[in-house]
Order: structure tokens, then C-alpha cells, then sequence
């Protein structure tokens, strides 16, 4: 016999579950947290940008493949286009079930070379170091970057180490290796006329030892040990020209390392996830169904 009491709980347990479906539904708030507790190596100031930081975008548990990428927005190391470069690009990875985590790094005119490569790579060993608490994969963790973000991200590719064993910091216990790489209108070079001067002058200084120059031009750093790459750019891009992506493509393939390019006809630089462009809005579908083949956002248990 149905009695009204067992008519309230019932309801009152649909309430609850309903609830709790929504609940699970909201996308998580984001977090910024410090690459360092305490102090900051190579800080000049205790400034906001002394400090390089992690905005962590934590995928949704009802979609979460597991797979997780920094995302390094441009700005010609003097500046960060953390909206359309950044946070945007976040929702984007959240939503195919990728957590995102937005890194701003230290830039000039107080920092220069080795300091952003070095807030990079220690991102990197935060999310390897925290991947349990964060609910990540280890092995699967990317970095994307556009413009000079781009430059960072493929540097962080090409300038890497497994990490130091015996450190009493267990952060820097990890590898700074990502497992792929996705750039957008990247600057790469420093060597050819194709570079971002800009961007060149302001990691390096202004007249930057022709070693130095080479080291970080990461076409010429490509070994078998990069990591898989997307590229994608515009034909049109008079920012940082195509050329930039095409060299570190051609590298990339004579070294034997899985690489996709896409080149769009139309678009000028900086366009991040281009909302508005018919064309280059492709570009996400396209790296989400190379991430796919890749078995990148295979679900897993985390």
C-alpha cells in the first residue's frame, strides 16, 4: 500500500537526485595557484607579474578523459592574451573532456631568457607531481600555445629533462617532457627572416648571442624525442608568417616525429578559437580529431 509518507520520500528523493544531476553538471570554478610556494627563483620583485602562476580549469567528473594541457596564451613575450588565448581556450578543452591549465608566465621587459621556459617546464612537473589530486593522466599531458606562447610551448618540446631524482622538492622529481603539442600561429624561428622580431628582442635582448639565437629556435632543436605535433596557421598572417609553422613541420617530419599541419588561406594572427571566421573556426574539431587518433582523450579511471 502507497502511503503518503512513502509518496514525500519518494518525491524528496527525486528532488535530491535532481539536485545532485545538476550539481554535477555546473562547470567547476577555476583556481589560480603560484608555480612555487614560498619564494620564486630568478624574482626581481614580489610583484603580481613576479609571480608566475596556474589557473587550473578542472574538467567536468561526467566528461573527464583524463588528458590535461597547458595552455601558454601570446603576447610577444611582453604581454598575455589570457582571454581569447587562454581562459577561452580552457572552456574549449573543457568541454571535450580535457582539464586545461592556463599559465602565466613571467615576461620583459623584467624577464627574459631562461626565466618563461622555466615557469613553463615547472608547469608542467606541477600537474605530473599533483595528476592524482587533479584527477590527470600523467602520460597524457600536452601543452598549447599561439604567437609567442607558441614559441614557449614548442621550446618546452624541444628543451626538456626527466626531471631530477634526488631533489628534495618533490615538483622537480618529474619530467618536464610534455606527451604532445599543439601550436597556434606559433613563432618558432629566430634565424630566418620569417622570425617575430619582436618576440626575439624581447626573450633575448637586443643583440643576443648567435648561439643563444640557435638554441632557441626550435626548428633547429628537433630531435626523435619531440614530442607529436599540431600545427595550424594562416596563409595570411603577417604577424608571424606561415613559414614559422612550416619549418618546424619540416623538422618535425625528418626527424621521424608525428606532426599534422593545417595552413587556412584566410585569417590574420591572433585569432585564438576565431568564433567569427568560418574557416579557421575549423581548427578545434580538427586538433580534437587528432587528439582522438592519437588516443589522447581515450576515457580512463581517474
Amino acid at each position: 500500500m502507497i502511503t503518503p509518507q512513502r509518496i514525500s520520500a519518494s518525491l524528496l528523493l527525486t528532488v535530491l537526485l535532481l539536485f545532485a544531476t545538476e550539481v554535477r553538471a555546473q562547470p567547476l570554478l577555476p583556481v589560480t595557484i603560484p608555480l612555487w610556494e614560498g619564494d620564486t627563483p630568478s624574482a626581481v620583485g614580489d610583484q603580481g607579474d613576479d609571480i608566475p602562476t596556474l589557473t587550473l580549469y578542472h574538467a567536468s567528473p561526467r566528461t573527464r578523459t583524463g588528458a590535461a594541457i597547458i595552455v601558454c596564451p601570446g603576447g610577444g613575450y611582453v604581454g598575455l592574451a589570457v582571454g581569447h588565448e587562454g581562459n577561452d581556450i580552457a572552456g574549449w578543452l573543457n568541454s571535450i573532456g580535457v582539464s586545461a591549465f592556463v599559465l602565466e608566465y613571467r615576461r620583459a621587459p623584467k624577464y627574459g631568457h631562461p626565466v618563461p621556459l622555466m615557469d613553463a617546464q615547472r608547469a608542467i612537473r606541477t600537474v605530473r607531481a599533483r595528476a592524482e589530486e587533479w584527477n590527470v593522466d600523467p602520460d597524457r599531458l600536452g601543452i598549447l600555445g599561439f604567437s609567442a606562447g607558441g614559441h614557449l610551448a614548442s621550446s618546452a618540446g624541444t628543451h626538456f629533462d626527466g626531471g631530477v631524482a634526488e631533489s628534495s622538492d618533490p615538483v622537480e622529481r618529474m619530467s618536464s617532457r610534455p606527451d604532445f603539442m599543439i601550436l597556434g600561429y606559433p613563432v618558432i624561428t629566430f634565424v630566418e627572416e620569417s622570425m617575430h622580431e619582436g618576440s626575439r628582442r624581447n626573450l633575448l635582448g637586443e643583440n643576443p648571442d648567435q648561439d643563444l639565437v640557435r638554441f632557441m629556435s626550435s626548428e633547429l632543436q628537433v630531435s626523435p624525442d619531440t614530442p607529436p605535433t599540431f600545427l595550424v596557421h594562416t596563409s595570411e598572417d603577417t604577424g608571424v608568417p606561415p613559414q614559422n609553422s612550416i619549418l618546424f613541420y619540416l623538422a618535425l617530419h625528418k626527424a621521424g616525429v608525428p606532426v599534422e599541419m593545417h595552413v587556412f588561406e584566410k585569417g590574420q594572427h591572433g585569432l585564438g578559437l576565431a568564433p567569427d571566421d568560418p574557416a579557421f573556426s575549423a581548427w578545434p574539431d580538427l586538433a580534437e580529431t587528432w587528439m582522438r587518433g592519437r588516443g589522447l582523450l581515450a576515457e580512463s579511471g581517474v
